[in-house]
């Protein structure tokens, strides 16, 4: 049963991925675009033979190349899914989708999905990483991504949202190198939204931080504020309420892994970077700025 849904994955040497992740879409929907950012593998070979509808386009960040697709794919569908390539369905999700899909009412612009993150083979189910809901299913025309460099969030013009249950499961299978040296990539970006931020070059938040909100909202609001507490002492604590108050502790030896690297490793290099941005130019915002905007062709 094929729906009326067209699906966005934006790919970059994701053969170790593609192929599940069309697998697990292929029979549920109409059109599966990939958007490729020039693969030196098997990605774009995979994709065609699979028969996903193949473009090509300059990396720039995610939320630019997601908003060309939906500007530049022959979507000929109601609904739109965003999926990772290194992200597939279960079978749960896929069955609600489609018993749901042709019946939902005209005012329901989005679907919120739960999404299940699946780290060295294990899912993390504590530290307020799971349930997550995500905005991933929109009426086309009605959806985008919101203009950031890091957390971008799909944004609605009209309408209101409904949740589907089950998961859209993010298990990443390269090795830790490859791991630490995306999360070294992210760092940078997350620097741009901190300092664009702070330097208020970037006031609008298309989601509403809000404390009492939907999980993205939360999470930004969470965000705001935690960047408001002091730079290298704010990761330790960060760590500490994920791994002890939010139970990280009980996804066992790589539950510890994940915060010790994400919650706490990953931060810290953040706000190093903020921290020698800052010393570099001795904290001219002009400076920044203009490093800034040259160094990542804002």
């Amino acid at each position: 049963m094929k729906n009326d849904i067209s699906v966005i994955i934006l790919t970059y040497n994701e053969e170790m991925h593609i192929k599940r992740c069309i697998n697990s879409l292929k029979n549920i929907v109409k059109n599966i675009f990939i958007i490729d950012s020039y693969s030196s593998d098997n990605t774009i070979k995979i994709a065609k033979e699979l028969g996903a509808i193949v473009f090509q386009n300059p990396w720039k960040n995610y939320a630019t190349q997601f908003n060309w697709a939906l500007e530049n794919c022959p979507i000929d569908t109601k609904w739109v899914w965003r999926v990772d390539a290194d992200e597939f369905i279960d079978h749960e999700l896929a069955d609600n989708v489609n018993n749901q899909i042709t019946t939902i009412k005209e005012n329901i612009s989005g679907i919120y999905v739960k999404r299940k993150i699946v780290f060295m083979g294990k899912p993390l189910m504590h530290g307020s990483w799971y349930p997550r809901w995500y905005l991933k299913i929109f009426r086309y025309g009605i959806g985008e991504c919101e203009n950031r460099w890091m957390d971008e969030h799909i944004v609605l013009s009209s309408g209101n949202t409904i949740k589907l249950e089950g998961n859209q499961i993010d298990d990443n299978l390269n090795n830790l190198t490859w791991w630490t040296d995306k999360h070294n990539k992210y760092a940078n970006r997350e620097v741009i939204d901190i300092l664009f931020k702070e330097y208020s070059l970037n006031e609008k938040d298309n989601v509403k931080p809000s404390l009492f909100g939907n999980d993205e909202e939360r999470l930004r609001w969470l965000k705001k504020y935690y960047n408001k507490t002091p730079i290298l002492v704010r990761p330790l604590l960060n760590f500490f309420y994920r791994y002890f108050i939010k139970f990280g502790f009980l996804d066992g030896t790589q539950g510890l892994i994940w915060h010790l690297l994400q919650s706490f490793w990953y931060r810290t290099l953040v706000d190093a970077k903020v921290y020698e941005l800052k010393k570099r130019f001795n904290n001219n915002e002009k400076e920044i700025i203009d490093f800034l905007k040259t160094e990542y062709k804002l």
